[in-house]
């Protein structure tokens, strides 16, 4: 199963990424959580844990692995995308909808979206135009996700079974974000979904 984490630029999907990352390894039985960088802006997955132990060393290392898009770099990591058997792989793409996110997230077959309020607009508007990404892709958006920078505690999660929706509080680098509620809930509703796509892989009927 390859899920995007999508949706406008300073929303905290690569905080998202960690927090996730490390909740999905806090449940026994649980796929290992493979995650794939899809935007040339510094932060590997290597990130978030070097801000936590030096933050002067993962600007600085930041700062120099910063680039643009290249159509190298763009092949490299749709083939990454394409080849991975793990299964159940992150893919964190840039906050644009552009031709290079496109023809990256072609090979996957899931999406969590997520924003704050931001210019005048709501989370859910700003939303808008990554649910037509998604659909144009064929995507399946697991989960609809409120980033709440100035929020203290995480207010609300609904989940059946294939849709997530919550609201996600304080998304900064170098916390730890595994324990959040909205997070914790999107763990467990992302590896039973797994769970249901390797059956229909494997060609069994799903009851």
């Amino acid at each position: 199963m390859k899920i995007v984490l999508a949706g406008p630029p300073r929303s905290g999907k690569s905080c998202l990424r960690e927090g996730l990352k490390q909740a999905v390894r806090q449940i026994p039985g649980a796929p290992y959580p493979y995650v794939i960088t899809a935007c040339p802006d510094g932060e590997g997955a290597w990130f978030q844990q070097t801000v936590s132990n030096d933050p002067e060393l993962a600007a600085q290392c930041k700062a120099a692995y910063k680039a643009k898009f290249t159509p190298a770099f763009t092949n490299r990591i749709e083939a990454s995308a394409k080849n991975c058997q793990e299964r159940l792989v992150l893919v964190d793409i840039g906050g644009i909808v552009s031709d290079e996110n496109r023809q990256i997230c072609r090979h996957a077959d899931s999406a969590i979206l997520i924003a704050g309020d931001s210019e005048g607009k709501t989370w859910e508007e700003r939303l808008v135009e990554w649910k037509l990404f998604c659909k144009a892709l064929d995507l399946k958006v697991i989960a609809l996700l409120h980033s709440d920078y100035n929020g203290t505690e995480d207010q609300w999660v609904t989940v059946d079974d294939r849709l997530l929706v919550g609201s996600v509080h304080h998304l900064e680098r170098g916390e730890p974000l595994a324990d959040r509620e909205t997070i914790r809930e999107l763990a467990r509703h992302a590896v039973r979904l797994e769970a249901s796509h390797g059956i229909v892989q494997s060609g069994k009927v799903v009851g």
